[in-house]
């Protein structure tokens, strides 16, 4: 199946994908940088919000700063804290998100 994928027969990145439009060259293409490869990775925001909670933070606090809507900042650190790189703690009626060292690794 790999090798049907490209359509020289070549490297990955030294042809086009079978299906595809335009033909790209991947290898050397250059540095991305950390911010840009966490966004790639994990989404845009989802990047802000774990790049900006390096203090414990509320959900208001996020969206406020952000420009997101309290629901979308609430999924997207809902997201986190499932994939480990979120702890959340409870002061009063209020949950703070802050980064776990898992967090702290990816955004460094």
């Amino acid at each position: 199946m790999a090798a049907e994928a490209f359509a020289d027969g070549g490297e990955p990145g030294g042809g086009a994908v079978a299906g595809c439009r335009t033909r790209r060259r991947v290898w050397g293409a250059g540095v991305v940088t950390s911010s840009r490869a966490l966004s790639d990775l994990v989404g845009r925001s989802r990047a802000q919000l774990l790049e900006v909670v390096s203090q414990p933070l509320s959900t208001t606090e996020l969206a406020r700063g952000l420009g997101l809507s309290a629901g979308a900042i609430s999924q997207h650190l809902g997201i986190l804290h499932r994939a480990g790189l979120l702890d959340r703690a409870r002061d009063g009626h209020t949950m703070l998100y802050s980064r776990t060292p898992l967090g702290d690794q990816l955004v460094d």
